[in-house]
Parts: structure tokens; C-alpha cells; sequence
């Protein structure tokens, strides 16, 4: 029996839920890593006897490893395929991980930090790639835009297991939990095992027939690619010609929007407490204030999640850089004034920069081909981790030399330049076909028939 139902039509079903917590881990362990150093660091520097440069440079390890890892994992995804590169970082997570139990020195462990970074950045491009190319399109905004919120949580069970296995692990407390990273890898290698390869990429490959099979196996029998919208076979064109052929200008908006997002987010999160003693809080108000805002930044993304679909993509994004950036505008002019003010604009701020987080992931799937999703995506996630380590890197030498007036009107900046950029560049791609979406065809309306899409074939 057939249907003339598209698969991004089709309601979501089990297979897609497993595939959101398959993709998902790898953003929980982004957020688990980033942080699991920072609580162990007390620990892990007398104990290798680390200097002041080290401590900075293994803190900032990962970061540089997703640098690389973002390119690596987006050429290779696009290259050999979503299913292979899918267990690399798994692998990675849990060799690295274990390795840090024994580790000697500062050196070693900057090494493997940096491997365990490489791991996060190639989970970006093929764990979206993943989710996007199989997701329903009322599904894929809200599941793309969820792995931000599991950021968080991987950050917050990073504190919460590292904290207890210091306080009861013993002399060596700091080896298990660097180590605990393994765990994580191990249960997102296990999760993954049985996922089938993207048919979207079989296809771009001439591999039809395997397309089809897992097309009614995820499906049903019913199914077969007359319910996929068409797309082309790859010519095997390289990222950067593809990018000369019309998707440079939307190369260039994802990485502008992603750093202009992050860069004041890291500051401001890594940072919070000493912030917020610079706007002269201190006590219970900055302990409070931390924890108020760190909730803030999880019900932003939460909020932001649930509008992604019926707010647009453009009209979200557009909101969470005008509101944000106005709050930290306040929060430099206002910055001698009552308490109650200061964690107000911060908390807004918090609140209102989730649309444009949880769109980081969404924008760079939708808006480009199969055969340059995964790479474009890996761009996006390495570049804004440059924006990551400067910000903050330069946060506490701003704070000591302009000031935090200075310093708020600078973030500022940083913001509403991701606006004027989002206002000239943002498509909207809402309730699109993912083919649709990726195309240069500039329309906003969004076509329901993939019968139309075959005169875009050509530009992709």
C-alpha cells in the first residue's frame, strides 16, 4: 500500500524521539565537558603542580579543540557519511576520558582535553545533520532548538556529579571526575547503535536503493522516495564552490548571527558573579543573582523553543537581539543603581538572548543542501567558538582597564550588530520542506507540494 504523503509530513513517531536523544547527547556532553574542568581545576592544579599559564590553557582546551573539531566533523560528515562519523565522538569521549585517570601532567592533559574538544565540535554537524535530514518540519525547529537546552543540562549535571565525587571521592576525586565524561560517551555510543545512514545523503550519493529501504523502515512499507522530496544527486562540488554559487551570502549570516549570540553569552555566563560584583553586587545578592540567571538562560531557551515554530525563525531571532541588546544597554547606563534593577536587565537579558541560542542550530540545517548541511554547520560551530574564547578571555581584563559600563555597552554592540545583520540576511524558513528551505529561491511563503521543487533542483 501507498501514500502520497511527504515524510516531513508524517506525525512524529517513536523512531524520531529515539533520534532526538541520539543527537541530543552530544550537546549534553558539550555542556558536561565545558564545565567538569572548571570544578575539578581546584584539585587537578596542586595536584600537577600547574602553573597560572597552564590552568589557562587547559581551561581553554576543549574550546580550541571544537575549533578544529567543527571543521573536521562538518567536511567528513558531508564526505563519508552521517552513520560513520556519528560514533566518532562517542569513541573519542570515552578513550580521552579514561586516559585522564592516569594522567601526569599538565601537558598530557591539555592533549586529551583537546582531543575530548575535538569530539564536541565534530558532534555539532553530524548530530544535526541526523536530526534535521529525518525530523517532520513541525518537529524539526522545536528538536533542533531543544539540543540548547540540553547544553545546560549537561552543564548542571557536570556540577552536580563533579561536586559529589570531590566530596567523596578521596585523594584521587579529581581523576574520577574528569574520567566520569567516559560514562557519558559510553551510554551515547550504545544509544547509537542501530541508527540507519540519512537517506537524504544516500540519494546525494546515486545510493537509491539503500535510500529506500530505510526510508520504509523508518516509515513503514508504505513508504518509498516518491514520499521524499526530490532532491539532486551530488556533483561532487566542494563546500567552497558551492558556497561561490549563492550560499556564501548565507555563510556568511550564520557565522556573524552564531558569534554575535555567543560571544556575550560565554562572558556572561562564565563570568556572572564577577560581573555582577563589578555592578556592585555582592553577598547574597550576586550568590542568588548567579543561580537566577543561569535559570533565566534555561527558561529563555525553553520559551524560545516553543515560539520557534509559530513566532517564525526571522521574527524570533529579530526579538532576541533587540530585547537582549537593550538590556545590556541598560545594564551600562544603569550600572550604579539600585540592585533590584541590575539583576532585572541581567535576568531580561538571560531571558530574551534564547531565541537567538536555540536558532544557532536550527538556522545552518535548514538553510543549506545536503551535501554542504554537515559542513556548514561545522563552520558555524568553530567560528563561533572563536567568538567564545575571546569573549571570555577578554571579559576580566575589560572589567579592570574600561570598566563595566564600558564593557555592558560593548556586549551591547556585539548584539545589535547580530541584529542589523539578522534584519538583511535572516530567511524565514517556518513550515517549509527542508529542500525548500535550502534552496536560493528568496520567498518567504512557504510551499506545502514538493511538486515545485523540482525547477529549484538546479541550484542545488
Amino acid at each position: 500500500m501507498s501514500n502520497n504523503i511527504s515524510v516531513e509530513d508524517v506525525p512524529l513517531n517513536r523512531f524520531h524521539r529515539l533520534l532526538t536523544v541520539r543527537s541530543g547527547g552530544g550537546s549534553f556532553v558539550d555542556g558536561y565537558v565545558l564545565s567538569i574542568i572548571g570544578i575539578a581545576m581546584t584539585k587537578v592544579s596542586p595536584a600537577l603542580g600547574l602553573s597560572p599559564f597552564w590552568e589557562g590553557l587547559i581551561a581553554a582546551s576543549a574550546l580550541i579543540g571544537i575549533f578544529f573539531g567543527g571543521f573536521l566533523g562538518g567536511a567528513l560528515t558531508d564526505r563519508l557519511g552521517r552513520r560513520m562519523i556519528y560514533f566518532v565522538g562517542p569513541t573519542l569521549f570515552i578513550v580521552c576520558s579514561v586516559a585522564q585517570f592516569w594522567v601526569q601532567s599538565g601537558e598530557v592533559l591539555f592533549a586529551l582535553r583537546f582531543l575530548n574538544g575535538v569530539a564536541v565540535g565534530i558532534e555539532y554537524p553530524v548530530a544535526t545533520a541526523f536530526l534535521v535530514e529525518f525530523m517532520p518540519k513541525k518537529s524539526r525547529g522545536p528538536c533542533l532548538a531543544t539540543l540548547t537546552i540540553l547544553w545546560f543540562a549537561g552543564a548542571a549535571t557536570a556540577y552536580l556529579v563533579g561536586d559529589a565525587i570531590l566530596n567523596f571521592g578521596g585523594t584521587d576525586a579529581w581523576r574520577y571526575t574528569l574520567a566520569s565524561t567516559a560514562v557519558i560517551g559510553a551510554l551515547l555510543f550504545l544509544v547509537r547503535l542501530g541508527t540507519p545512514e540519512s537517506p537524504r545523503w544516500l540519494i546525494s550519493k546515486g545510493r537509491h536503493k539503500e535510500a529506500e529501504a530505510i526510508i520504509r523502515r523508518v516509515y513503514g512499507s508504505g513508504f518509498s522516495l516518491k514520499n521524499l522530496p526530490e532532491q539532486a544527486e551530488s556533483k561532487n562540488l566542494s563546500f567552497a564552490s558551492l558556497l561561490h554559487s549563492g550560499y556564501g551570502k548565507r555563510m556568511a549570516f550564520v557565522t556573524i548571527f552564531w558569534m554575535c549570540s555567543v560571544t556575550p553569552v560565554f562572558a556572561v555566563y562564565a563570568f556572572a558573579p564577577k560581573v555582577l560584583e563589578a555592578l556592585h553586587l555582592s553577598g547574597d545578592w550576586a550568590s542568588y543573582g548567579s543561580i537566577a540567571i543561569t535559570l533565566l538562560f534555561v527558561v529563555g531557551c525553553i520559551i524560545a523553543t516553543r515560539l520557534v515554530n509559530t513566532l517564525g525563525r526571522r521574527k524570533l531571532l529579530l526579538h532576541s537581539f533587540l530585547w537582549s541588546g537593550l538590556a545590556l544597554l541598560l545594564l551600562g547606563a544603569l550600572r550604579d543603581g539600585p540592585s533590584m534593577i541590575i539583576l532585572l536587565m541581567f535576568g531580561a537579558y538571560a531571558l530574551f538572548i534564547g531565541g537567538a541560542q536555540v536558532l544557532q542550530l536550527v538556522y545552518p540545517n535548514e538553510i543549506f543542501p545536503t551535501e554542504i548541511r554537515a559542513g556548514a554547520v561545522g563552520v558555524g560551530t568553530s567560528m563561533s567558538r572563536i567568538g567564545a574564547a575571546v569573549g571570555t578571555y577578554l571579559v576580566p581584563i575589560s572589567l579592570q582597564s574600561i570598566g563595566i559600563g564600558s564593557t555592558m555597552y560593548i556586549a551591547a554592540g556585539i548584539t545589535f550588530i547580530g541584529l542589523i545583520v539578522s534584519w538583511f540576511l535572516a530567511p524565514e524558513t517556518a513550515a517549509r520542506d527542508l529542500n525548500d528551505a535550502a534552496s536560493l529561491n528568496e520567498e518567504t511563503e512557504p510551499r506545502v507540494s514538493s511538486g515545485g521543487l523540482n525547477k529549484h533542483r538546479n541550484q542545488y
